[in-house]
């Protein structure tokens, strides 16, 4: 029997609503809408998107840090209610740990780095001074630190090095789920490649499952098993990372690929649309091939195994291909 689900998301949706003239409710904005997907133990999802996909919104709520307007989170059988008590949260905040974008911000200043994991230690485990210490120390020494490390202030310590850190401080509270929130897009390429390495052997090692938010479908592929893509709060693609990737059905997931520099290409600008359609396809405004039946938004098809995408051209050989970081039709037309 397989082994069920670590984190479960059902129907998952946020609403942000503006404060309107003198306080009155003003419009409301779907961050996310009517999202699912699971993770298995030890598993590693990978949600993709550009800015304002809402990708970053779902990591929150599952986190806790926001509360869902609809829809359910389960995590080992039992679902995060969205204001429960003090022992809950707790719980809840030992088991799901998250690492975000930039460690200047998320690491106090004034702690070294053995101080903020002795913190954590202190907080969710009944541990002696000593037994901490020497815990912080194995911890630090996981993610490739030393003694010189671990004494030093956040500001004596390179990005990487604080990004190591973090994930440090976060693996301390030993969860389940460690929710890396574009935890490698603001380091240099060559401190990414480090920093994604070290992830992939502490999944190795320890019964871990990643969640894992970025806007760049390159850094996916080594840490991740699923890929799901976002677009304007709503799902468009989803399965095996390496399907995915290689046959990508859905024209959003398709410009992300574009959109990966390559030695020799030149990069070129779309120029995206102010305002997205109300109804129908959301993508279809920026798709090359959008066509009559795109004025109503398609259901998740499957492609293949697994493998399904929000478009209604999903199930037809693929009509495109990129060529030099641009579209390229593959065979001549549209479906009527």
């Amino acid at each position: 029997m397989p082994d069920a689900p670590l984190l479960s998301v059902a129907g998952l949706g946020k609403a942000f609503r503006d404060r309107g003239v003198l306080g009155r409710s003003g419009v409301s904005t779907v961050a996310v809408h009517d999202l699912s997907f699971s993770i298995a133990p030890r598993g590693s999802l990978a949600i993709v998107g550009e800015s304002g996909s809402g990708k970053t919104t779902t990591a929150r709520m599952i986190v806790g840090l926001e509360h869902p307007t609809s829809g359910t989170i389960r995590f080992e059988g039992k679902e995060f209610r969205a204001r429960p008590p003090s022992s809950e949260r707790r719980d809840r905040a030992r088991k799901v740990q998250i690492v975000f974008q930039n460690p200047y911000v998320s690491l106090d200043p004034r702690q070294t780095p053995l101080e903020a994991i002795e913190e954590v230690l202190a907080f969710h485990f009944d541990l002696t001074a000593s037994e901490r210490r020497d815990r912080a120390i194995e911890l630090l020494r996981s993610v490739g630190l030393g003694s010189r490390e671990g004494e030093a202030r956040p500001r004596r310590l390179s990005g990487g090095q604080n990004q190591r850190v973090a994930i440090a401080r976060a693996l301390a509270a030993e969860p389940r789920l460690l929710v890396l929130d574009e935890a490698v897009s603001a380091l240099d390429v060559s401190v990414q490649a480090q920093i994604l390495n070290l992830l992939d052997d502490l999944r190795q090692k320890l019964d871990i499952a990643y969640l894992f938010i970025s806007h760049n479908l390159a850094v996916v592929r080594q840490v991740s098993d699923e890929v799901l893509v976002m677009y304007r709060g709503r799902a468009v693609e989803y399965g095996d990372v390496d399907d995915v990737l290689s046959h990508a059905r859905h024209p959003y997931t398709q410009a992300l690929l574009a959109a990966i520099p390559r030695p020799g290409v030149a990069w070129k600008a779309e120029a995206v649309p102010t305002e997205e359609p109300a109804e129908g396809c959301r993508f279809r405004a920026r798709c090359p091939y959008a066509f009559e039946a795109c004025l109503e938004e398609p259901p998740f098809i499957a492609v293949d195994g697994a493998h399904m995408a929000r478009c209604w051209l999903a199930e037809s050989p693929p009509l495109w291909q990129v060529v030099d970081g641009s579209y390229s039709e593959a065979i001549d037309g549209r479906p009527s």
